[in-house]
């Protein structure tokens, strides 16, 4: 069932990267961009590209939050205890999950070219997220009260 009403998340992920990077952020593309362990270059989308990983993300988490919830853990567990650890949870995956884009844009632009790539690397953040999310979900933040 997870596994399931996640893909209403991994529509929206999709969704929202394809028109943020297409559309909305791409005047962006052109501007490096480099912060911390980010790295972004303007051949693999830039600023634009960072910023709409970020935000497809964010989308994501807060659709995958409410249909996991109500209709996958029927939880009735306390918005003020889950909300924390979702939460940390979802920024240790955002930050695991937005410096994968400077391993792998870069070789998958030169095998697939630019929108391949972006939405090849988007499909590995997505399993990333599943495993490390699902447990935390199903063992911690859902646990029946």
């Amino acid at each position: 069932m997870f596994n399931l009403l996640s893909n209403i998340a991994t529509i929206t992920n999709f969704t929202v990267l394809n028109i943020s990077s297409s559309l909305l952020f791409k005047g962006f593309a052109d501007r490096d961009f480099q912060l911390w362990i980010f790295d972004y270059p303007a051949k693999n989308g830039g600023l634009g590209s960072f910023i709409s990983f970020l935000l497809a993300y964010a989308s994501a988490q807060i659709v995958n939050f409410v249909v996991q919830r109500k209709l996958v853990f029927n939880s009735n567990h306390k918005l003020r205890a889950a909300i924390p650890i979702y939460v940390l949870t979802i920024l240790v995956v955002y930050v695991i999950c937005l410096y994968v884009p400077t391993l792998v844009m870069t070789p998958l632009t030169g095998l697939v070219g630019s929108i391949w790539a972006t939405n090849l690397t988007n499909a590995i953040n997505i399993f990333i997220q599943v495993i490390i999310i699902y447990p935390v979900l199903k063992f911690v933040v859902m646990k029946k009260v």
